[in-house]
């Protein structure tokens, strides 16, 4: 898939199959300004080819927060469009998918609600962040509904995945930290 304009957005594909990152184009005049923050209908070019099941709202209040690595397997693997409403994170995706030529491969993107972007995730993709400012709201639009009996996660440190966070690590939740890192028998997740 090429780089994607719709009136709404531009959306440029990112080295890993399927992952994208939409630029959202803002509408405005001396009042302010208008942008759309999801669009079925033009996402779906980029891969969105569902309705929204769940729209979350987090905060995070300290610089250096690492939350993540979250994903859901299957059958309630889930699509995310993720943006920072509030405040800069270091947004990561990494390939969990079973058989992927990218697998077990990261990437990460600066989110900021100046930027007026979004990390467009497909199935099988672990996601997290580390905040890179205090007092940071995301905002997450999923595909499928939280299942916590279908829920994985990777050990955000792995050095398997080596993960380059940009700042030292000041907390990471104890459900975080309790992930273990991956072996030889981690297979990915099968879609």
């Amino acid at each position: 898939m090429g780089a994607i304009t719709t009136p709404r957005f531009d959306i440029t594909p990112l080295p890993l199959s399927g992952l994208c990152l939409v630029q959202r184009k803002r509408m405005g005049d001396a009042r302010g300004f208008l942008e759309r923050l999801f669009c079925a209908e033009e996402l779906t070019r980029a891969g969105w080819d569902g309705p929204i099941a769940q729209i979350n709202h987090t905060y995070t209040a300290a610089a250096g927060t690492l939350r993540g690595m979250h994903f859901q397997r299957p059958p309630h693997a889930e699509k995310k469009l993720v943006m920072c409403l509030k405040g800069r994170v270091f947004d990561v995706a990494v390939d969990t998918r079973k058989g992927s030529p990218t697998f077990l491969k990261w990437h990460g993107e600066i989110l900021a609600p100046e930027a007026a972007n979004a990390l467009l995730i497909p199935e099988g993709f672990a996601h997290g962040f580390q905040t890179l400012t205090d007092d940071v709201e995301m905002l997450y639009c999923h595909s499928a509904v939280y299942a916590p009996d279908h829920e994985g996660g990777l050990h955000p440190q792995d050095p398997a995945i080596n993960i380059q966070w940009p700042d030292e690590l000041v907390t990471l939740s104890d459900r975080d930290q309790g992930h273990p890192f991956l072996g030889d028998s981690f297979e990915g997740v099968a879609l």
